[in-house]
């Protein structure tokens, strides 16, 4: 008798270009999950998509730029990690719990210190450019 799989495993993937194609389907697959039912991901879009078109044309240089870019990219990836945070909790149970007002509050703080950092780069970039 053969031990059976352990767990998940069968859920793991098992490498190769199906694998790449997979994780691509669960990345739209969590993109448009946050865009239909996470309002504070909707907001953020709002802003983060016509600043991240505008950083490309900010008459600074390429590094500068990226900068620009990758601040807003970063505030997306804190409100992801903290949507995925906040579904787990919520998962888990819909009992309010100091642990999971923790849980929440942390991840909602992250955010905020990513919009500080986003906020602190483009106002260094266009201080030094323009003022």
């Amino acid at each position: 008798m053969s031990n059976p799989e352990p767990y998940g495993q069968s859920m793991k993937s098992k490498g190769g270009f199906s694998r790449l194609v997979s994780a691509l389907g669960y990345t739209w697959d969590g993109l448009k999950a946050a865009a239909t039912h996470e309002e504070a991901f909707k907001q953020e879009l709002m802003v983060v998509i016509p600043l991240s078109i505008v950083a490309w044309f900010v008459p600074v240089s390429l590094l500068e730029k990226a900068l620009l870019f990758s601040s807003l990219q970063l505030i997306l990836i804190v409100e992801l990690i903290n949507s995925a945070i906040e579904a787990n909790t919520d998962h888990i149970s819909l009992e309010r719990h100091p642990l999971a007002k923790r849980a929440k509050d942390m991840g909602s703080a992250a955010v905020f210190l990513t919009i500080v950092i986003a906020l602190a780069i483009w106002g260094t970039v266009l201080w030094q450019k323009f003022a």
